[in-house]
């Protein structure tokens, strides 16, 4: 691959490139289904391509290839020059690239089973017990049993001497089960919405999280909401579940944090961000107890990486520090602008048909104290929120508003009745500001989020949020009747 990817970089500096980085990409996947007892997906996937990345004439330019012969990459080396002479004629400045040493080196994602190694059989095998754990009763009208692997390997050169290669690979899983009886319809999973949690690791990922052992958790819990009360409005104290927690990091956090939507450049499609260049150092973003800590190093996260696709290597910084805004996520292009000197090595693209782009780190809420229990004993009154339903924020991320699957009323220190459709809203600052308690290290997990969409094509991009469970004094809820 490397022959391959110098040639190409070869005729674009021949070309009047001055600068040039080219991308080797190859990437499997694999993603299994069992809903309602039966097989409903089993998809494997291989992509293999080059990605030649130029400036000239201050420009950008891009060109990508699926073809794997000389000639061929270098004729997209040729692509990538005459397009950032195009895009250069109606540019108003110049690209310029914050300074970076040349990266050498290589780096594997670690994993002790490999997920390809695992039979077929025993994966279905795996879902199928699920599925008829859920399935015991008949108000249980659809369930979903999943697994899902892929991995992707990256070779990289540059014309400032930059010569990488480097493989990541993540696995993960997760069941649901949906219970309806007349007009009410619920929804329980484990352990996570939206498919489960997964984690830079292999197949002993999905083993940990011991999926058959929470199935009749889950379906008496989803059963069990089809009689709740709605969950009532007003203002609440609210301790959120890890799972919820990093949706509302990712959400009202990672998003308005990255600096090309600061700067706009994402307007058209994700929105823009209230976190404006000023308040960096400053902002009062939420309580002292509140250090948001980003990272491409952290064992497991699906960010986790040794370089981004500028070249820059791994880091981890303060993104909140005891409540006040530190800094932005940035690359090579955009870290000036930022008013820093370096990247923050944010820059990834999806597979090697897209140019990169700014998108979240591994991004952290840094844990406590003490437990669950204790956390709940001390709440006098309030509400503690489990598993993502459903979610809205504005284009500033400022304003948002967040259904749960679950809620269990506490009172006098105790946990209680289950209610349905908790749904609280806020704004970003006032809502991180009313953070007065988080747990500790025991409690912290590392959330993956395999599914997150930018960019315009739209580009899915892989990060993890680690949290503990945490409580929010007067949160504002509205009372939901039905989601029927």
């Amino acid at each position: 691959m490397f022959d391959l990817l110098n040639k190409a970089l070869a005729r674009a500096t021949a070309e009047g490139a001055t600068y040039a980085d080219v991308r080797g990409v190859a990437s499997t996947g694999e993603d299994l289904v069992v809903r309602n007892g039966r097989l409903a997906g089993l998809d494997a996937s291989e992509s293999v391509g080059l990605a030649v990345r130029v400036l000239a004439e201050g420009a950008w330019g891009f060109a990508a290839t699926h073809r794997q012969d000389p000639a061929e990459v270098e004729r997209a080396a040729e692509r990538a020059v005459a397009m950032a002479r195009a895009v250069a004629t109606q540019q108003r400045a110049p690209v310029q690239l914050a300074a970076q040493d040349p990266q050498v080196g290589e780096w594997i994602s670690p994993r002790d089973i490999d997920p390809l190694d695992v039979p077929l059989e025993e994966k279905i095998a795996l879902l199928t017990e699920c599925d008829d754990l859920l399935r015991t009763d008949k108000r249980i009208v659809a369930t979903s049993c999943s697994v899902s692997t892929a991995t992707e390997e990256t070779w990289f050169v540059s014309g400032e001497g930059a010569h990488w290669h480097q493989e990541t690979g993540r696995t993960g899983g997760g069941v649901s089960a949906t219970a309806v009886e007349g007009s009410e319809c619920q929804v329980r999973s484990y352990p996570n919405s939206f498919g489960g949690n997964y984690g830079q690791a292999g197949w002993e990922f999905v083993l940990g999280l011991d999926l058959p052992g929470h199935c009749e958790r889950v379906r008496e819990e989803a059963l069990a909401l089809l009689s709740a009360e709605p969950c009532p409005g007003g203002e609440h104290d609210m301790i959120l579940m890890g799972n919820q927690l990093a949706l509302q990091i990712h959400e009202s956090c990672g998003h308005p944090s990255e600096f090309d939507r600061v700067m706009g450049h994402e307007i058209d499609l994700a929105g823009g961000s209230f976190l404006t260049p000023g308040k960096r150092g400053r902002f009062v973003y939420g309580s002292d107890l509140v250090n948001l800590v980003a990272d491409h190093d952290r064992p497991g996260g699906l960010a986790t990486q040794a370089f981004d696709d500028d070249g820059v290597p791994a880091g981890r910084w303060h993104v909140v520090k005891d409540g006040v805004f530190q800094a932005h996520f940035t690359n090579r292009e955009w870290a000036e602008g930022a008013g820093e000197e370096t990247s923050r090595g944010a820059n990834r693209a999806e597979g090697w048909e897209s140019p990169p782009i700014i998108r979240i780190p591994n991004l952290s809420l840094e844990a406590g104290e003490g437990d669950l229990d204790s956390l709940v004993a001390s709440t006098e009154s309030g509400l503690l929120l489990d598993g993502v339903k459903t979610w809205s924020i504005d284009q500033r991320r400022l304003n948002f508003q967040f259904t749960c699957e679950a809620a269990w009323e506490i009172k006098d220190g105790r946990r209680g009745r289950l209610f349905k459709n908790p749904t609280y809203q806020g704004t970003t600052p006032s809502f991180w500001a009313s953070c007065d308690a988080i747990c500790g290290e025991d409690e912290w997990t590392l959330w993956g989020v395999p599914n997150c969409g930018k960019g315009n094509p739209m580009q899915v991009a892989e990060m993890s949020h680690g949290a503990s469970p945490a409580r929010f004094r007067g949160v504002t809820f509205v009372s939901v009747a039905s989601e029927s």
